[in-house]
């Protein structure tokens, strides 16, 4: 008998700790799209709205959109399918039937990217495997990460997985696979990291995960208007310390809203260095491994075409605390300069959410934010950030995709190449922080 309630002790803590349900770890479902199969996984042959007593369907009123072929539904536009799903991180995999004139684009959740315009060269077919990170805002029955109301309604944040398919998509299978085992790269930062749920605004964290394998699944705990002290307060800091696991990782960005925090104590040789102390001898003490990185710069030029400098003591303050406990840095500061100079002030715009009046339906005003990315500059600090995984050679460096070209801060890319298809949900309204 106390062999046997050890056994169920030990069974109970290790669920725990791995932060997964044994409901998790087994939930496989898979979605095939025809009108005429007899396969054994759930065939979906016509456009079913999702709802929750169904537990699938196509979501935002994107059925309409929606067509089916014989083994394959496509659409013109884009649409979106869901899945009630537990909270955990899946692996997923998607069939899709090509063509040289389709072009797949594929997001999950709040507009992470995970497939970027895929377009054969000829007719041909293609599984694509990405792993996706599904979480409540519940930490235990005493506990939650307290949301704001603006947020709540985010798709990181209900009950369900939500992918999205633009551009010309065929696809012929949806495979759900719960994978409680897959590193977990946990994001820590502000409205500069944060997954942005609408158009046009958009941040790094939710443009990196297009650059790693299924083996890792980013999960993005930042939000807008976050500083330290906050990130701790609302349980966010919490929930990654449940639900982690020896050796993932945690990159911690934050400054643009610390700054704002006045008093005695306060500044970046207070509370600030405090917390990024705090926070990373917290997770390293969990056997798990952070990355400290200097807040992305604001587009703040001089008046003779000079970048500003608007964060003051703050870089040099992560700066210090990654070389006082001997971390890996990422100097965001430093390559966000470069890459503003190099486009100088006019064409630094193009990466910031700046757009004339009546660019997007409804939007009467016209949109000047200097602090938050559109999604071409979003994907451009993705690109740095995976080419200083890259630099400083990285043990995550070999989760990495393959044949990612090499990116150079001083010679960015330019806005005219950039074509990834907007999503179609969309406010005005800036993100909280600046």
């Amino acid at each position: 008998m106390l062999k046997c309630k050890f056994l169920l002790f030990l069974t109970l803590f290790q669920i725990a700790f791995n932060g997964y349900s044994q409901q998790d770890q087994n939930f496989t479902k898979s979605f095939i799209f025809s009108k005429y199969t007899n396969s054994i996984d759930t065939a979906v042959k016509q456009p079913l709205t999702y709802n929750e007593d169904l537990g699938y369907g196509f979501d935002f009123d994107t059925a309409e959109n929606v067509n089916f072929e014989a083994d394959f539904v496509t659409t013109k536009s884009s649409f979106y399918f869901s899945v009630k799903v537990p909270e955990g991180n899946y692996k997923i995999e998607v069939d899709l039937i090509g063509s040289p004139e389709t072009t797949t684009t594929i997001k999950a959740e709040s507009r992470r990217l995970m497939l970027k315009e895929w377009t054969p060269a000829k007719k041909e077919n293609l599984q694509f495997s990405f792993s996706v990170n599904v979480r409540i805002p519940k930490i235990s029955d005493e506990k939650s990460i307290a949301i704001k109301a603006r947020d709540s309604n985010q798709l990181n944040w209900d009950n369900k997985l939500t992918l999205e398919f633009l551009g010309q998509p065929k696809v012929k299978k949806i495979k759900i696979v719960s994978d409680p085992s897959a590193k977990t790269i946990f994001l820590a930062g502000d409205s500069t990291v944060t997954d942005q749920d609408l158009e046009p605004w958009a941040s790094w964290g939710q443009f990196i995960t297009n650059y790693f394998t299924e083996e890792v699944v980013i999960a993005n705990y930042a939000e807008s208007g976050a500083s330290l002290r906050s990130f701790k307060a609302t349980n966010r800091f919490s929930k990654i310390l449940e639900t982690m696991r020896p050796g993932d990782y945690l990159f911690i960005e934050f400054g643009h809203n610390d700054e704002k925090i006045k008093g005695e104590g306060n500044g970046a040789w207070g509370l600030y260095s405090n917390l990024l102390r705090e926070f990373t001898k917290e997770f390293q003490e969990r056997n798990g491994k952070v990355i400290l990185l200097t807040p992305t710069q604001r587009r703040a030029f001089n008046a003779n075409g000079s970048l500003m400098d608007t964060h003051g003591d703050f870089p040099k303050a992560v700066r210090l605390a990654a070389k006082d406990m001997e971390i890996p840095l990422i100097d965001l500061t430093h390559f966000t300069t470069q890459m503003y100079n190099a486009w100088g002030d006019e064409g630094s715009r193009k990466a910031f959410v700046q757009y004339a009046a009546n660019t997007f339906p409804g939007q009467t005003e016209t949109l000047e934010d200097n602090t938050h990315f559109n999604s071409f500059g979003a994907n451009e600090i993705a690109r740095v950030v995976v080419q200083e995984i890259k630099n400083q050679h990285l043990e995550i460096e070999g989760y990495l995709r393959d044949a990612i070209p090499a990116y150079d801060s001083k010679k960015p890319n330019s806005f005219n190449k950039w074509t990834l298809p907007m999503s179609p949900r969309f406010e005005s309204k800036k993100p909280d922080g600046n």
